[in-house]
């Protein structure tokens, strides 16, 4: 059995799928890519057992087969070639002759019986599955606003995700890690469905590489979710958890707030990061009559920095600490705004920041847990 495709269509695809596959496991199966010809059309699967990728194209193929081919080594051959086409030909010894204009190279090859078995979507018989379908650049811009947040503890799972919350209101994508959080709410998405997921923080990387400009359908069961774009299907397990109640952590009485300039205030922090001892990353804000010093110290290096912001304000004077690299992050991933709204009440609870400017449709919220002081 042979089939053809050309180099530059075969690599793009490869690129696609190639970061499902685990670079340690101990399962060698998965170091390989699941190949499926029928009908002339070549899907390819890739798995780690967490996410799975799959893309399709067509080929010219004189029948159907399916097999395992070593991923690494394929990317890597099918890489370093020029435009041209590949005639794949499958014998029945487990070999493959890879063959172009100039050149022949043989690989091995394993049948399919051991690799996973990866979720079908739309439908796998098995269990109900709920179904959306959202604008691919909107949760993009959601998930690069939100994901940041998420927990690296493996000693809370469910934190180790974001929380897709669909309800009535729309979507709701939530990040933390128990010291920040990200609140984002899609106003214009009406799902039928009324539930929460957490999606692996593996997931959400990989979903920010691929997403585009199409629209993209969301297939979910109790345990997975689909992701259906174009030309590329991510599936993942879901976390099997329940997400902390997020909403508890969320302070109602903020009086106090803080109109600054998101650029100005990033610069600053930069540099204050510089002089923030190593193992606190703490810097203070000192906020009172429309200015704000924020200021750094390092006893160990005998180092400090001092800086002055214009700020609008109204409120009791107040003097808190923060992480830095928690305040960067949280600037870091709003630069596109242009003044940030701080809501303080005191040194122990937590900031509420949000954009001075709501976007239509869409609702944004940022929590950041200060840090102790010294006397």
């Amino acid at each position: 059995m042979e089939f053809k495709v050309n180099s530059l269509d075969l690599e793009k695809l490869l690129n696609k799928i190639i970061p499902a596959v685990p670079t340690r496991t101990p399962m060698p199966i998965l170091e390989n890519f699941l190949f499926e010809i029928k009908d002339g059309l070549l899907t390819i699967f890739a798995t780690d057992l967490e996410i799975s990728l799959k893309s399709s194209l067509q080929v010219t193929s004189d029948g159907d087969k399916s097999l395992v081919v070593p991923a690494r080594l394929l990317y890597d051959i099918v890489r370093s070639l020029k435009n041209t086409d590949i005639t794949f030909k499958i014998d029945d010894s487990g070999k493959i002759d890879l063959k172009t204009n100039n050149g022949e190279y043989k690989i091995s090859y394993l049948e399919p019986d051991e690799y996973p078995n990866i979720p079908e979507f739309p439908n796998n018989g098995e269990e109900e599955v709920s179904e959306t379908e959202i604008d691919a650049q909107e949760i993009k811009q959601a998930l690069e606003r939100t994901a940041f947040a998420m927990s690296k503890e493996e000693m809370r799972p469910a934190m180790m995700g974001t929380l897709f919350e669909f309800m009535q209101e729309g979507l709701r994508l939530v990040a933390t890690d128990g010291h920040r959080l990200v609140n984002y709410t899609l106003k214009a998405v009406q799902p039928d469905i009324n539930d929460q997921y957490i999606v692996p923080e593996k997931a959400v990387t990989v979903l920010l590489k691929v997403l585009s400009d199409e629209k993209v359908k969301l297939y979910i069961s109790k345990t997975h979710i689909s992701f259906v774009l174009k030309d590329i299907e991510l599936i993942t397990r879901l976390i099997g958890q329940k997400y902390p109640d997020y909403r508890s952590v969320i302070p109602s009485d903020n009086e106090f707030a803080m109109k600054i300039n998101t650029k100005e205030l990033h610069d600053a922090i930069r540099r204050m990061m510089l002089f923030s001892t190593t193992n606190t990353k703490r810097v203070k804000f000192a906020v009172s009559d429309n200015n704000l010093e924020i200021s750094a110290e390092d006893l160990d290096s005998g180092t400090s920095g001092k800086e002055n912001l214009m700020c609008e304000y109204t409120g009791d004077g107040l003097e808190i600490g923060f992480n830095s690299a928690y305040v960067n992050d949280i600037l870091s991933h709003n630069n596109t705004e242009e003044s940030l709204i701080f809501k303080l009440h005191s040194p122990t609870k937590a900031v509420i920041i949000t954009p001075e400017v709501e976007k239509e449709d869409v609702e944004m919220m940022m929590l950041l847990m200060p840090v102790r002081l010294n006397s």
